[in-house]
């Protein structure tokens, strides 16, 4: 396996951060690093790109789902937090996708695939998944599929 040039990119802003001091960036650059470091150990794998996308975009979905949960409680300062968190792991993940970019894959995939009904969603969100992993919510690409294909 390769090794991942992303992980390798939050490594060098890591050192560049601690030089600047810039205390908040390092801070989340350490928890990239560490939720990195814990699933290389979990899985007994050296992570790829792919790999290091899907972290990622799990954290990212991680404290969105913290900031409703903040604002719920009335706990604006732990929101702001997140979102700054969110800020600074967006940078890694590629740009997002367009509706009308996503609305094309969507239509080739099911094109591809001959989906006729909602049993070929997993082969529909199969071939998806791998190309918007980190450039859109795979759970929003989910339903929108399941609102194209009939039952």
């Amino acid at each position: 396996m390769t090794s991942s040039a992303i992980k390798g990119q939050i490594q060098e802003d890591m050192k560049n951060a601690m030089r600047s001091q810039d205390k908040e960036r390092l801070a989340v650059i350490r928890l990239i690093l560490a939720a990195l470091k814990q699933r290389e150990v979990d899985e007994r794998i050296e992570l790829t790109d792919q790999d290091v996308l899907a972290t990622l975009d799990k954290m990212v979905k991680q404290r969105r789902e913290s900031i409703v949960q903040y604002e719920a409680g009335n706990r604006p300062d732990l929101a702001q937090k997140e979102a700054v968190e969110i800020t600074v792991i967006q940078h890694y993940l590629p740009a997002q996708l367009s509706n009308a970019e996503i609305e094309t894959m969507i239509d080739a995939a099911i094109k591809e695939t001959n989906a006729a009904s909602m049993r070929d969603m997993g082969k529909v969100m199969g071939i998806l998944k791998p190309k918007v992993q980190g450039r859109a919510d795979v759970a929003a690409i989910s339903a929108k599929v399941k609102e194209r294909l009939p039952t």
